[in-house]
């Protein structure tokens, strides 16, 4: 079994702050690709990061230069700093990976979400 498990979600001000984590556990091999996700109230869901294995990172043009996306491979977590935040930014934000089992099967896997709202 694999779980990830989101934390660090809340009620923000305008121009403020969260970091969110991402944390994968059980029978885990190897993680490749990690990211996050946003689904705002009757919209898509969307990419909002991604990181490699090695550490590249990929950004949506919306959160560039005000999101920083991190991961400890050690930890098998991985990090959203979120600063500058507008209400735009609003949305349950889930995190996933692309990864290897101990059972050698890969597969891609889903938080369950947590929630980030922006308001004044």
């Amino acid at each position: 079994q694999v779980q990830l498990v989101e934390s660090g979600g809340g009620l923000v001000q305008p121009g403020g702050s969260l970091r969110l984590s991402c944390a994968a556990s059980g029978s885990i091999f190897s993680i490749y690709d990690m990211g996050w996700y946003r689904q705002a109230p009757g919209k898509q869901r969307e990419l909002v990061a991604t990181i490699t294995s090695g550490g590249s990172t990929n950004y949506a043009d919306s959160v560039k230069g005000r999101f920083t996306l991190s991961r400890d491979n050690a930890k098998n977590t991985m990090y959203l700093q979120m600063n500058s935040l507008k209400p735009e930014d609003t949305a349950v934000y889930y995190c996933n990976a692309d990864l290897l089992t101990w059972k050698l099967t890969r597969d891609t896997y889903w938080g369950q979400g947590t929630q980030v709202t922006v308001s004044s």
